[in-house]
């Protein structure tokens, strides 16, 4: 494969210089094999690389017939699913730039979104997400056009700025009898510095911006990334986390256009860990919370085995730490331990392996926020390598990572070649080279707010590079504790072995300008309420669970064990349970499972006050 890294001229693969060149070559080189995979009504239904084209082909020709304009940018509110990329794909190869929201999104957040991108057409999944468009259309008068996938539940429905989606291919449909040539002209017409997608962020700050990621940024990743991040056209993937999510764009899409994997699309979050099972997909990228779930369920059955399971799983698990410890070490694992693991592999681990669907997995990653190191031992020891990089939307995804061959446990590895890191007189970590966004989308002074004079890339976070050139990443500078003592904490180390426990989904460590630090914690409501049926421990609901006795002195000695690991200004004095379940939908959380830290400090004032 033909790649060119040089900064003084474009990046190319295979002659390509945008995203949308190098998607349609993939799509005359691999015609009818398998693209994707979705279920229906149970079973897994295969659409192929010429399912990708043509449909792709009519959306993006039918956005032209509607009078979308090159750089304009398209919003699609939906779950994951291969239409969502067919949106996607017609609307970059046109020259427009396809912009997700997140399905958890309100009314109110899709209308701002609407109106700062100044978009004119929405695609919207379902009935659910038209009618967050319906309540609120009146504040987003930009928009036109709102096309819809599913006509489920929608049968007698009518406006005259709603059609369907196979409305829509019939219009791209009369648009290729009229213009046979005009979609492969237009593709050609996409240059490296035009805009691939545009990202909207989290908004903890204020309100969203949308980041501008340009087709250079995505080849730059696709070609530097190659060193670290290997995929083959043999390649089974697992997409789960939303495509809004810059991680998963680059996986499921970027990466899979470029090495011609097959993207299976999981029915729903809640599905995710059944539908690994059934994938068992060679490569897989999750958040620390998906890493933190399998581990504590593995933990939860354990407690359910017979004494003699117990013991084996204990014996398997121990025979896996000393061979990763080892490797972890650079040291060979002596002939006797080969041996030991060898034999706990055979009876126990490849078989949990299978269980949990990572028995084909040669990578899989975790990023978007802090993870354990300990919990990356653990997959380490059941056979399984688990990588953390580090990224940001506005780095188009990946700066740093680790490898399989060379994982520096506790750091989020090297720089991708070509990507430069530097630590700023404050400890923050700056960064240069083609991964760096183009800026935020019509707010030139944001922009300005997060480059250097010098053009480096504010990240936010405070590190710091090791002898090895790996970075460790010490947490948020905004999240920096300084107790009343006058000592600076970092939570995000702390927080992370909370969440090693199985019965912890969440924690905030609270203590800026207070005498000492408490906690704020979100329970496993799966793993406690069985805790709480193993032990008969009555409770009626959610928060009655967080109030009883037995739940508190379970969770108190997770305190108490991690507290263990940190000098005494860095101890948990006290904690709280929030008793209200969060989800996605909730404010306080993100779409990638990461409570926001400001929210919960604001609604849950009074749980902190009565901490001190």
């Amino acid at each position: 494969m033909e790649m060119s890294l040089a900064m003084s001229e474009p990046i190319r693969i295979d002659g390509c210089d945008t995203v949308v060149k190098l998607w349609a070559d993939r799509c005359r080189k691999y015609r009818g094999r398998t693209a994707h995979r979705e279920k229906k009504w149970g079973i897994w239904e295969a659409y192929s690389w010429d399912d990708y084209y043509t449909g792709a082909r009519r959306i993006g020709l039918a956005l032209m017939a509607l009078g979308v304009a090159r750089g304009e940018p398209v919003l699609i509110l939906s779950e994951d699913r291969r239409e969502w990329l067919y949106a996607d794909l017609g609307a970059a190869a046109i020259g427009a730039i396809p912009t997700g929201v997140y399905t958890t999104d309100s009314a109110s957040q899709l209308a701002y979104l609407a109106t700062d991108s100044t978009a004119s057409v929405l695609f919207v999944e379902n009935d659910e997400q038209l009618d967050k468009y319906l309540s609120a259309r009146a504040d987003m008068p930009g928009i036109r056009h709102v096309i819809v996938f599913d006509r489920e539940g929608l049968a007698d429905f009518s406006d005259e700025s709603v059609m369907f989606l196979d409305e829509l291919f019939e219009l791209g449909h009369q648009e290729e009898a009229d213009h046979p040539d005009r979609f492969e002209r237009v593709i050609r017409d996409v240059r490296p510095e035009d805009p691939r997608m545009l990202i909207y962020t989290s908004g903890t700050t204020g309100p969203p911006k949308g980041a501008i990621v340009t087709h250079r940024n995505i080849l730059f990743q696709l070609t530097a990334g190659r060193t670290a991040l290997e995929f083959h056209e043999t390649d089974e993937l697992l997409c789960f986390l939303p495509l809004c999510h810059v991680l998963e764009r680059l996986i499921s899409v970027e990466n899979a256009i470029s090495s011609g994997c097959t993207v299976n699309f999981a029915e729903s979050t809640e599905t995710v860990f059944e539908n690994l099972q059934e994938v068992s997909p060679h490569v897989f990228a999750g958040v620390p919370r998906i890493w933190e779930k399998i581990h504590s369920r593995m933990a939860i059955m354990r407690t359910d085995a017979s004494w003699i399971g117990q013991r084996i799983y204990d014996w398997a698990i121990a025979a896996g730490e000393a061979r990763a410890s080892a490797l972890e070490d650079g040291r060979a694992p002596s002939a006797l331990l080969r041996l030991r693991y060898g034999l706990a592999d055979l009876v126990v681990l490849s078989n949990l392996r299978r269980m949990l669907g990572l028995a084909r997995s040669r990578r899989v990653t975790s990023g978007a926020a802090p993870i354990s190191p300990e919990l990356i031992r653990w997959f380490a020891a059941i056979g399984v390598p688990l990588v953390e990089g580090f990224g940001m939307t506005e780095t188009s995804g990946v700066a740093t990572i680790n490898t399989v061959e060379d994982n520096h446990v506790g750091s989020v590895g090297r720089p991708l070649p070509g990507v430069e890191l530097r630590i700023a007189g404050d400890g923050e970590i700056q960064i240069a080279g083609p991964t760096v966004f183009a800026g935020y989308w019509n707010k030139p002074d944001k922009t300005a707010e997060t480059m250097t004079s010098d053009g480096w890339l504010r990240s936010g976070d405070s590190g710091w590079i090791d002898n090895h050139g790996c970075l460790t990443i010490t947490g948020r500078i905004k999240d920096i504790i300084v107790t009343a003592g006058g000592k600076n904490i970092t939570p995000a180390e702390i927080e992370s072995r909370l969440k090693f426990s199985p019965y912890v989904s969440d924690a905030v460590l609270i203590g800026d300008r207070r005498k000492y630090l408490a906690c704020l914690i979100m329970i496993d409501q799966e793993n406690v309420e069985k805790f709480a049926q193993d032990h008969r421990v009555p409770f009626s609901d959610f928060a009655s669970l967080t109030r009883t006795p037995e739940v508190r002195e379970l969770i108190g000695k997770v305190v108490a064990e991690t507290n263990r690991a940190f000098a005494q200004v860095e101890q948990i004095k006290e904690f709280r349970l929030i008793d209200v379940l969060l989800t996605a939908e909730d404010e306080e959380v993100t779409p990638t499972m990461k409570l926001k830290r400001n929210l919960v400090n604001e609604r849950h004032a009074a749980l902190i006050d009565s901490m001190y």
